[in-house]
Parts: structure tokens; C-alpha cells; sequence
């Protein structure tokens, strides 16, 4: 008598292969790219082929809608990994798409991980994208606008895709016990219980859930059924969607941002423990939080700026796992701080000024004059010295003739309220409103 099939049979590829869909009536998700009358299902409904560049997260299906277009179009796909994949295997791809395209049959070029091509890579396959020897279609977790594929990218039509929903992964999951070779034969039980803590635990990858269902099943040997410490063994940790080297990372790190700019120090801290359980690197936090100290606080609270200095110092000097109570301490009053980006601001308006308008002369009086011969052509007349005046001031021009203008406008919080008096008294013109 033969041995009953396993999930893990060396002779069958692995679950979430085995039932990949081959046409787009069975695909599962990404409605805004696959339903009717979407770019998707136009290109296929209209026969057509051009290079395309999937980017999302993982296990959301690019390499499905891949092998779906190819299988859709007949087109011949050659599946290569830019990790992997060296110019001798985009030229040898390259060749057979030449011998396809004098048969008139068009040849598909997938590359997963496209976000890893090297200059090389790119060079040694641009000149056949152009001429239509084969069609693109890559697959990248990194937003390509991040990475160094900017000549492909140009050619290619950047399609996005999520995260599938809970909806959807239970779709999946239903579909792989009902038609699965191997789990359709009914041998194993699976409580909603157990199908709920697959979907939570999969963060939106359906692959994820797949493999671990695999490992589970696997795990459970003989048993009928599928219990929840079967699935928590299987599954080990919980799921970490972060990735420091991702398109996550820089997710994470705008989530962190605005919060802290939204002054909710809970949400910060909350975005600072994801980035910081995800291995972010502490001093990649402590650098962002001196930029927003000076970009979105300011004057407000000029020991913002000090702080968050100090705190890049200590993290530096200090490390992991400490360094996340001085990361929290930061994050926290920056947050709980009054926020200002007038100077932002002020600096971004001058800098327009001076790119719309051109480097202007420094006026005459505004020069140093440390020779005798500067001191001749005027360098520095009628300078007045500011300490030697009341209140240390002196009502003079420091603009070029002509370009005086208002570019800092402070607020009425924080320190920023005393900032905005003092300048409305020394230039009601400029402050008065």
C-alpha cells in the first residue's frame, strides 16, 4: 500500500504554487489593476503587450499576473531573479527573444527583485525593451522611484499593488483547501479559529499564509486536526511586515514623522517601537528627529533643536537596547512641543527668491573692509554697530536696494509669541500685521 501524499512531498512544488491560478478568473485581489474595464484585463482583452513594473508588498501576486499575461497572450516568459542573474542570462534571454520574434511570437522578460539590477544588468537589457526584442515585466517590493532603476522605469508602466484584505485571504485559503491536491482530500480538519489566526497572522501576504499553513499541516503529522499550538509552532513570531532595507521602512519612518509633527506622542512612540522592533538602526531615527526639531518646531521651542542633538549624541554613545529609552524621551517631547515651521519656511521663500531672481551685489556697507584699499572704494561706510546703540539696535537696510521683503513670519506659540513682538516693535513695516 502506498504512503498518503504529505503536503511536503518532494515531488510536488510547494502549496501556494500548487494552486497558483493560470487565468485572471481566478486571481484573487488587486481589483483596481484585474476587474473589468481596469488596465489589467483591457491589456488582455485588446491582445496587447507592453513592459510593466510591479511594485508591492510581498506575496500580493506579481509573479501570478505574470505567468497570467504570458499564458493569456501566449507569449514565452523566462523567469530570472536580479539577485541571482547575471548579463550572461539576460543576453542568452535576449537571444531566444530574437529567434521568437522572426516566428512572430512575442517573448516575456520577468525579473523578480528588479530593484536589485545592477547598471550592468540594465545596460545589457535596455536596447531590447526599446526595440521590442522582449517585453519587461518586473516585480519589486521598493518604491522605483528609490532605487537605481530610472532608464528602465522610464520605459516601463509602473502598476501598484496592496496588501490583500482579511476578505481576500480568506478567499485564498478557502481556495486552497477546497482544491489543493492534497488538502481537498478532506485528511485534515481546520477550525474558523485556526483559518482566522492564518489570515491575522499573514500581515496581507498570502503567500505567507500559505507556507505557514504548509508547515502546519506538516507539523501536525497524523493528527486529523490542525490545532491553534500546532499553528503558533508553525508560526514562531509573530508577523514583522518591516523591512529596514523596504519600501516599509520609509512607510514607518513618514507614519513616525507625522506624528510626532501631529504633537500625539503616543502614535509616535507607537511608529518609533515598530521601526525599532524591526531593527531599524537607532541613528537613523535620531538624525530624522533633528531635522524635524528645526523643520516643524523651530523657534517655537528653540531647545527642541538642543534635545534632539543630544539625543543622537547619547544614542550614538549608548547603543541598543538603551538607546530606545533616549530615542522615547526624545520622540516624546518633540512631539508634546509647540510646533512652528516658520523658519522652514522663511529659508524655502528666500531660496526661491534668489533662484527666480539670480545672485544679487552685497551693498557697500554690508562688506567687510580689512585693507586700506577697501576701505577707499567704501567697504563698509556707513555700517552702524548695532552694541553701540540703545537696546543694542539700529534701524539699517540689510537687504541689496530694492529686495527687502518679509520671509520669516513666527507664530504665537511658544517662544515664537516673544520672537513676533520683538520684531513687530524693531520693524513694525515688515511686522505689524
Amino acid at each position: 500500500m502506498s504512503a498518503t501524499p504529505s503536503l511536503f512531498n518532494q515531488h510536488l512544488p510547494p502549496l501556494a504554487d500548487r494552486i497558483r491560478p493560470k487565468t485572471m478568473s481566478g486571481f484573487i485581489g488587486q481589483s483596481h489593476l484585474v476587474d473589468d474595464q481596469k488596465i489589467l484585463s483591457k491589456l488582455l482583452e485588446n491582445d496587447q503587450l507592453f513592459s510593466l513594473i510591479f511594485w508591492g508588498p510581498p506575496g500580493t501576486g506579481k509573479t501570478t499576473l505574470a505567468r497570467i499575461i504570458a499564458n493569456s497572450l501566449k507569449a514565452e516568459i523566462h523567469e530570472l531573479s536580479a539577485v541571482s542573474s547575471g548579463v550572461k542570462d539576460l543576453r542568452q534571454v535576449i537571444e531566444k527573444g530574437k529567434a521568437n520574434r522572426d516566428l512572430g511570437r512575442s517573448t516575456i522578460l520577468f525579473i523578480d527583485e528588479i530593484h536589485r539590477f545592477s547598471k550592468s544588468q540594465q545596460d545589457a537589457l535596455l536596447h531590447a525593451v526599446e526595440e521590442g526584442v522582449v517585453t519587461l515585466i518586473g516585480a519589486t517590493t521598493e518604491n522605483p522611484s528609490f532605487e537605481g532603476i530610472s532608464p528602465l522605469l522610464s520605459r516601463c508602466r509602473v502598476l501598484t499593488l496592496k496588501h490583500l484584505t482579511e476578505e481576500q485571504l480568506n478567499a485564498v485559503l478557502d481556495s486552497a483547501i477546497k482544491n489543493d491536491i492534497i488538502l481537498s482530500k478532506g485528511r485534515v480538519k481546520i477550525s474558523k479559529d485556526v483559518k482566522s489566526m492564518l489570515v491575522q497572522s499573514a500581515g496581507g501576504d498570502a503567500r505567507k499564509m500559505l507556507n505557514t499553513l504548509e508547515l502546519a499541516v506538516s507539523l501536525a503529522g497524523g493528527e486529523s486536526v490542525l490545532s491553534i499550538e500546532i499553528l503558533n509552532e508553525a508560526l514562531q513570531s509573530k508577523t514583522q511586515l518591516y523591512d529596514k532595507t523596504g519600501d516599509y521602512h520609509y512607510d514607518a519612518i513618514s507614519a513616525f514623522i507625522k506624528s510626532v509633527r501631529g504633537s500625539d506622542p503616543d502614535a509616535a512612540v507607537y511608529w518609533l517601537a515598530v521601526m525599532l522592533e524591526g531593527g531599524e538602526k537607532p541613528e537613523f531615527i535620531a538624525r530624522r528627529l533633528i531635522i524635524l526639531a528645526s523643520e516643524d518646531i523651530g523657534n517655537a521651542d528653540p531647545k527642541g533643536l538642543t534635545i534632539a542633538t543630544s539625543g543622537f549624541q547619547a544614542v550614538h554613545m549608548i547603543g541598543m537596547p538603551e538607546a530606545s529609552i533616549i530615542l522615547s524621551q526624545v520622540t516624546t517631547y518633540l512631539a508634546a512641543a509647540p510646533k512652528s515651521n516658520a523658519s522652514y519656511m522663511a529659508v524655502n521663500l528666500a531660496m526661491g527668491k534668489i533662484s527666480s531672481e539670480g545672485t544679487p551685489g552685497v551693498p557697500l556697507h554690508l562688506r567687510n573692509a580689512p585693507t586700506g584699499l577697501m576701505k577707499s572704494l567704501d567697504y563698509g561706510k556707513d555700517y552702524n554697530y548695532p552694541h553701540n546703540h540703545p537696546n543694542h539696535f539700529v534701524d539699517m537696510d540689510y537687504f541689496p536696494e530694492g529686495k527687502q521683503e518679509t520671509f520669516y513670519n513666527p507664530t504665537e506659540l511658544g517662544y515664537e509669541e516673544y520672537i513676533r513682538e520683538r520684531l513687530k516693535e524693531i520693524w513694525p513695516k515688515r511686522y505689524s500685521k
